[in-house]
C-alpha cells in the first residue's frame, strides 16, 4: 500500500470503511436494521460528508478490542472510531496517530447496589470482569498494586462476554471506561440494581485513528473534528447551518468555506465543513443526542464541555 494514497483510495472505492465497537451505546452500536448510531459512528459520517458531500457514503466494520488495531494497521479500515484510548505506546508503537479526542473519560468500575460496595477500596479481594486487549488490564493492576489490595481478573475477548459473566454473578464488579459503564448497565437485566462507582482511576481520553504515513488523511480526519467543535464554539448549528453562510464573522465565514480556501489545503471542496456540519451538527450536537442527559445514558458534559465552559474540549482556529 503506497503512503499517502488514503483519500484517493476510499474516492475510488466510493465510501469510507469506518472502524467501530461491537456494540456500545451511545458511541457505536447497530439498530434492529442495522443502522449505527452513537458519537463514534457520527464522527465517521462527518467525514463521509466532508470527503463526499455525503455522509450515507460509510461503511461499519464492528471490530474487538483484540482485532481493532490489526484491521487498522492491515488496511481493512480507513479509520478507528471506536472509544479508543489515546496512549503513549498506542501512538508511537503500532503505526498509526490519533487525530484528536472526541470524549474525555476515565475508568472505573460497576457494582451490585445488594453487595455494598461503596469504594475502589471495598473490592479488596474481588473478582472484576473486563475486556481483554484494552488499557484497564493495566489500569487495573497499576491501582491495586500501588494500594497494596488483592483482586483476581476473569477477562473476555468481547465485551458482550464480559457483561453477562458480570450480569450472571462470576464476578464483583466489572470495570471499563466510565462511559461505557453507563452504556453497558442498560445491556444488564436489571440496570436499576447496579451503580457505577463515583471514582475514576485512570485517564482515558478517546479518540480516532489513521496509519501513518499519510499526513494528507490524518488531517481531514483532524480537522473534521476540530470544526464539529469549533462550530459549536461559534454557535453553527445542524439547523442554522444555511443562516449562518451569510454571517459577517469572520471565523464563522472561514469554517463554513466563505473565505479563504482552507478546504483545497486538504484536498477537499470549501464546503467540507458546512458539510460535515449539516451531517451531524456540531460536537454538542453530537454529544446530546447520543450520550447527554436527556439520552438513556444521561452523561453531563463535565470534561467534555467547551473550554468557555470550564471543559476540555477546545479546538485550534481555521486561521
Amino acid at each position: 500500500m503506497a503512503a499517502g494514497d488514503t483519500l484517493r483510495r476510499v474516492r475510488q472505492r466510493g465510501f469510507i470503511q469506518c472502524g467501530v465497537s461491537q456494540g456500545l451505546p451511545g458511541f457505536s452500536s447497530p439498530d434492529e436494521r442495522g443502522r449505527w448510531s452513537g458519537i463514534d459512528a457520527d464522527f465517521c459520517r462527518a467525514l463521509a460528508a466532508a470527503v463526499f458531500g455525503n455522509a450515507e457514503q460509510v461503511r461499519f466494520r464492528p471490530l474487538s478490542a483484540k482485532d481493532r488495531f490489526t484491521a487498522l494497521q492491515s488496511g481493512e479500515i480507513d479509520i478507528l472510531s471506536r472509544n479508543t484510548t489515546w496512549t503513549m505506546s498506542r501512538d508511537t508503537q503500532l503505526g498509526f496517530n490519533f487525530v484528536g479526542v472526541t470524549y474525555y473519560d476515565g475508568q472505573s468500575f460497576m457494582v451490585r447496589k445488594a453487595a455494598g460496595i461503596k469504594t475502589t477500596a471495598d473490592l479488596a479481594g474481588a473478582t472484576i470482569c473486563t475486556e481483554t486487549g484494552t488499557t484497564t488490564e493495566l489500569n487495573l493492576a497499576d491501582y491495586f498494586r500501588s494500594r497494596g489490595l488483592s483482586y483476581r481478573v476473569l477477562s473476555f475477548e468481547k465485551n458482550d462476554e464480559a457483561i453477562v459473566a458480570y450480569d450472571r454473578g462470576r464476578c464483583d464488579a466489572y470495570t471499563t471506561d466510565a462511559s461505557g459503564l453507563y452504556a453497558t448497565r442498560l445491556k444488564l437485566a436489571n440496570p436499576d440494581a447496579n451503580m457505577i462507582l463515583s471514582e475514576i482511576i485512570s485517564k482515558e481520553p478517546l479518540g480516532p485513528a489513521v496509519r501513518q504515513g499519510d499526513p494528507q488523511w490524518e488531517n481531514i480526519a483532524r480537522w473534521t473534528l476540530n470544526v464539529l467543535l469549533e462550530s459549536e464554539e461559534l454557535g453553527i448549528t445542524s439547523e442554522n447551518v444555511e443562516e449562518k453562510l451569510e454571517s459577517d464573522n469572520p471565523r464563522v465565514r472561514r469554517v463554513l468555506g466563505r473565505e479563504g480556501a482552507y478546504g483545497s489545503t486538504l484536498g477537499l471542496g470549501n464546503d467540507w465543513a458546512a458539510n460535515a456540519i449539516r451531517a451531524v451538527g456540531n460536537y454538542g450536537e453530537m454529544f446530546e443526542r447520543n450520550v447527554g442527559k436527556n439520552t438513556p445514558l444521561g452523561i453531563e458534559r463535565g470534561l467534555n464541555a467547551q473550554w468557555t465552559e470550564g471543559g476540555l474540549q477546545y479546538a485550534p482556529p481555521v486561521r
